[in-house]
């Protein structure tokens, strides 16, 4: 912390009880994180005028005013040149280090976008009734629940240097998730389950593709089975609706 500017009241009132009861300002310093010279200028600043307020016009005047703040605020949430745009609009001539503060000011701060695979209503309503159903369920209950799914990577980096400036606590709101649903280049196949206590071995198809004979002989049998046994009949296998899992094969296996 460089300036006295940047404490609470509490902060500085406890410094300046400090020194009034004694206490050198090599051990305030120590004790707040403080440089010397915040300390003396903050006890200065009382000696002269007995109060410890931030004085009216001290330090750099602004270069925007509040219309062109609350424009930042805003425009930040469509475009990243913001620089330029308040120029073009209002005239005024800001530096990026400028913008980022006054977003700060306002709560926004650049995060990067979540990424999901968007799913359609009637996919989110029965999702949303599983959760209902389901969240009364003990500990013991869920321990005989085996959590499968197969995903689909690209092993080409994607370096998401892609930067929002968003509220916190917003981070799953529509309009700051950038949508990702297809895979460019090489790509693998990966299976997985997961349960309370324990995971299987990570799985990796030497095809990209998974049909209903695959999925049986390589998942089913082979990894799916051995939980089965060791769990007993309270087992319960959760996939997803994906073409493989429901094919007539796989249903009959399964029972």
């Amino acid at each position: 912390m460089s300036n006295h500017q940047r404490l609470d009241d509490g902060i500085r009132w406890r410094i300046v009880g400090r020194q009034e009861a004694g206490q050198s300002e090599v051990q305030i310093c120590r004790e707040f994180n403080l440089t010397p010279s915040v300390v003396c200028n903050l006890w200065k600043q009382f000696q002269d005028t007995g109060s410890i307020e931030r004085k009216p016009g001290q330090g750099r005047p602004r270069a925007t005013t509040g219309t062109e703040d609350r424009y930042l605020s805003i425009k930040s949430r469509r475009t990243s040149q913001l620089s330029r745009d308040l120029h073009s609009v209002t005239g005024t001539r800001v530096s990026r280090v400028t913008v980022s503060k006054r977003l700060h000011e306002t709560g926004l701060f650049a995060r990067r976008p979540a990424v999901c695979v968007p799913l359609p209503s009637t996919n989110r309503r029965v999702r949303l009734a599983w959760c209902r159903e389901h969240r009364d369920w003990s500990m013991d209950q869920w321990a005989t629940v085996l959590f499968s799914d197969e995903s689909l990577f690209s092993p080409n980096t994607d370096s998401r240097l892609t930067f929002i400036w968003r509220e916190p606590g917003t981070r799953y709101l529509h309009s700051n998730v950038r949508e990702i649903d297809h895979y460019g280049g090489r790509r693998l196949m990966v299976w997985a389950g997961i349960m309370l206590d324990d995971r299987t071995p990570l799985h990796v198809f030497e095809r990209c593709t998974v049909t209903g004979v695959r999925y049986r002989d390589e998942i089913l049998e082979y990894y799916v089975l051995l939980f089965r046994g060791a769990v007993g009949p309270e087992f319960i296998l959760m996939d997803n609706n994906a073409r493989p899992h429901r094919a007539l094969l796989v249903d009959e296996f399964l029972e």
